[in-house]
């Protein structure tokens, strides 16, 4: 929260997009070096950035990172752009990360979680097996997510900075080039991408809907008919015992 007196601008509200998440890659035996801990197979790091390296240091003052608790000093805060940590392990875990902004937002901290992945995700294969590992690799698994910081009734001193720098802009690579850099997946394009493929799926989902819609009012149509018949039934069933009973 801003501090007392100092002016909030109402009725609106700023963004800025950053991208966190992880990237690490295995590191061959003879690669490791003598200071390598020898019981860790990778190199990884987490980060806090703007999208394709832009800057966002006039906004975020510090970020820090909280690590697993087998980490020496596994609280780690960076006051400086780049703002990440590059570690050495063997698993996979959680990740706090609270981000500071500059004093001028007069906001508190944003807290953010993220799960450090180590192995590439195999869809044929989705429940490791111990005793049959997925092959490894030394490429780098990127594991990150694309998010808009929103800032409602920024302070006057605030919105001037976001006025004045950075850029909220996806950038177009060209449909070539969309899914080319994994550093660097979020653009226009794969943004044109994921909108299609929500669209495509919304569709789907109101088409089923329509179908299950349908098949509703048939099974009430085949109920009313059904229950139509039963009093018909019974309506003669009644006539009949009452002509009995006359004779």
């Amino acid at each position: 929260m801003a501090p007392s007196g100092i002016k909030r601008v109402k009725g609106i509200s700023a963004f800025r997009p950053i991208v966190y998440g992880t990237v690490a890659r295995r590191v061959p035996p003879e690669e490791r070096g003598p200071n390598f801990p020898p019981d860790h197979t990778h190199r990884w790091t987490v980060f806090v950035k703007g999208i394709h390296g832009r800057d966002i240091s006039h906004f975020v003052k510090k970020v820090q990172f909280k690590l697993h608790e087998t980490y020496a000093n596994r609280i780690r805060n960076v006051e400086a752009p780049p703002f990440q940590v590059t570690e050495t392990g063997w698993g996979e875990f959680e990740i706090q990360i609270k981000v500071y902004f500059v004093p001028e937002a007069g906001e508190k901290p944003l807290t953010l979680f993220h799960f450090l992945k180590i192995r590439p995700y195999n869809p044929e294969m989705p429940i490791e097996d111990p005793a049959n590992p997925p092959p490894e690799t030394s490429e780098p698994v990127y594991s990150q997510q694309y998010d808009e910081i929103i800032f409602n009734e920024p302070t006057e001193a605030f919105l001037e900075i976001l006025k004045t720098k950075g850029d909220v802009t996806l950038p177009s690579v060209g449909k070539a080039n969309a899914r080319a850099d994994p550093a660097e997946p979020f653009n226009k394009e794969t943004e044109e991408d994921e909108v299609n493929r929500i669209n495509l799926a919304i569709k789907k989902v109101n088409e089923v809907l329509e179908e299950k819609r349908k098949l509703i009012v048939q099974k009430e149509q085949e109920l009313a008919e059904l229950r139509k018949k039963r009093l018909e039934k019974e309506e003669q069933e009644k006539g009949s015992k009452m002509e009995v009973d006359e004779s």
